[in-house]
């Protein structure tokens, strides 16, 4: 374990990071919140943390290993959550626990919140600081550190792998990861300019324009209303959201090789995302079939457009808000929060178990069966034209076994501390996924939850965004063995 070498990273990666605090530090000058000090003395920790790591080992040159990019990925993170957090203790004056859960929530884009009502009386440049958390986190922040920091060299590879950790994970739009990592940068920053201004265009201030369409693309939720997107109660930002929910859940790859070569089909033959799209499609119908018959809506459309909103919003896992789910008959709530398990695909912003692996799973449980009928058959299992390994659908039941496990034991240390078990199972697993809201007394806020279920909780978020082996390889004895 190369450790001098990581604390070195480390110290680079936090520096360049602490400048995202400058786009705060404007907004609150633009509007004269207040806010500026905050803003200040947290920029100010944050790049001399980062110089107090890197100065004693400046002159370190030393070749990053994968076990390094795992201890990076994850240090990383926690730290910068914590950091992060500060401007959460001082505006709206959270606890500990409250503003490291909301930093966590922020960066993994899942948009759980502990502040349950006055976002609309917070400074504008902490409302703006929210948003920004989200969109950043959406894009990985090891890849956007490596798309910044060409000095990275051969360990940018290590990062990238061990922040994109899904079965299909070595995948890369370019040879070189810095490359990739730019044109991921590009393709984010572009339809992120185009949701802002599609929003503003449909009747949003340019404030709020700008910053729900950092929460929108990065599959995020956060808003800068208490009543999320229904603030607005305006179908057309609805669908746009809708649109731009479906472009984050869909893997990046495909957005920029579609866009590359002008040719949209590649859409189309991306198996993932036509199943998810199928997959929405199909539960939109369920949905609304129900909200008829039950009466909850009697014309088509108003039940269309309230079941394809929380649907999608869900199913990405963003968690935007038009309507309380919770309170709809049947089975409709455990239909809408099962559909963040599901999540998005490899290579998007959204999370969940994600489409691939549900993919995967199936194509091997039909392999069974075939060796049931032809024990001496050899049967192939391939997504599109490519061949899977033996070992990448191994991972995947690994992935799978430690997915239900992981659920079950934080549902159950959720539990212990004293909430009801539909807020306890949904809670886990709307943070587990990212997804946002829960059942129970989760729906719109975790404000009242005690500190030790925000820190269980927080540590649910973090397990899900680095897709649960990122953190748990370093609870294993064998990770620390020479």
């Amino acid at each position: 374990m190369q450790f001098k070498a990581i604390q070195q990273i480390l110290g680079l990666l936090l520096m360049p990071y602490s400048f995202t605090l400058v786009p705060p530090m404007l907004v609150s000058i633009w509007y004269e919140d207040g806010a500026l000090l905050i803003f200040i003395i947290v920029f100010s920790i944050m790049f001399m943390s980062g110089f107090t790591l890197w100065f004693p080992v400046r002159h370190v040159r030393k070749e990053l290993f994968l076990h390094d990019g795992f201890l990076i990925t994850a240090a990383f993170w926690i730290v910068l959550s914590l950091v992060s957090a500060l401007p959460f203790l001082f505006s709206p004056n959270l606890n500990l626990a409250q503003s490291v859960f909301e930093a966590i929530s922020g960066f993994t884009t899942t948009g759980a919140t502990v502040i349950s009502h006055g976002l609309e009386q917070l400074p504008e440049s902490i409302l703006y600081y929210r948003q920004q958390l989200q969109w950043i986190g959406g894009l990985g922040i090891i890849v956007f550190a490596v798309a910044v920091l060409p000095m990275l060299g051969i360990g940018g590879m290590q990062l990238y792998r061990a922040e994109a950790s899904g079965p299909m994970h070595d995948d890369k739009l370019t040879p070189r990861i810095r490359h990739t990592a730019v044109f991921t940068l590009y393709v984010y920053i572009t339809l992120t300019m185009a949701c802002a201004l599609a929003y503003w265009l449909a009747g949003m201030t340019p404030f709020d324009a700008i910053a729900h369409s950092f929460t929108t693309l990065s599959t995020g939720g956060f808003s800068t209303h208490d009543a999320s997107l229904g603030f607005f109660d305006s179908p057309t930002i609805e669908i746009i959201a809708i649109f731009f929910m479906i472009l984050g859940s869909l893997n990046f790859t495909v957005h920029f090789v579609a866009w590359q070569k002008l040719d949209l089909s590649h859409y189309w033959h991306d198996i993932q995302g036509r199943v998810f799209v199928f997959i929405v499609i199909a539960l939109i119908a369920i949905i609304v079939a129900i909200l008829l018959a039950e009466g909850v809506y009697t014309d088509f459309w108003t039940a269309l457009r309230y079941a394809s909103f929380q649907l999608v919003s869900m199913i990405s896992t963003t968690g935007y808000l038009t309507a309380d789910f919770s309170l709809w008959p049947s089975i409709l709530p455990i239909i809408i929060l099962g559909s963040g398990f599901i999540g998005g695909c490899v290579g998007s912003t959204a999370g969940g178990f994600r489409v691939i692996r549900l993919i995967l799973l199936y194509k091997q449980a039909m392999r069974g069966i075939k060796r049931l009928v032809h024990p001496s058959a050899i049967i192939t299992i391939k997504i599109g034209r490519k061949r899977v390994s033996d070992n990448v659908a191994q991972t995947v039941w690994e992935f799978a076994i430690l997915y239900i496990a992981s659920y079950l034991f934080l549902s159950i240390a959720f539990m212990a501390t004293g909430v009801d078990a539909t807020t306890a199972f949904s809670g886990v697993g709307t943070c587990f996924n990212m997804a946002g809201p829960g059942l129970g007394s989760v729906v719109f806020s975790f404000g009242h939850i005690s500190d030790t279920g925000l820190w269980i909780l927080s540590f649910a978020m973090l397990l899900g965004r680095l897709e649960i082996f990122t953190l748990l390889v370093l609870l294993s004895p064998t990770f620390w063995q020479r």
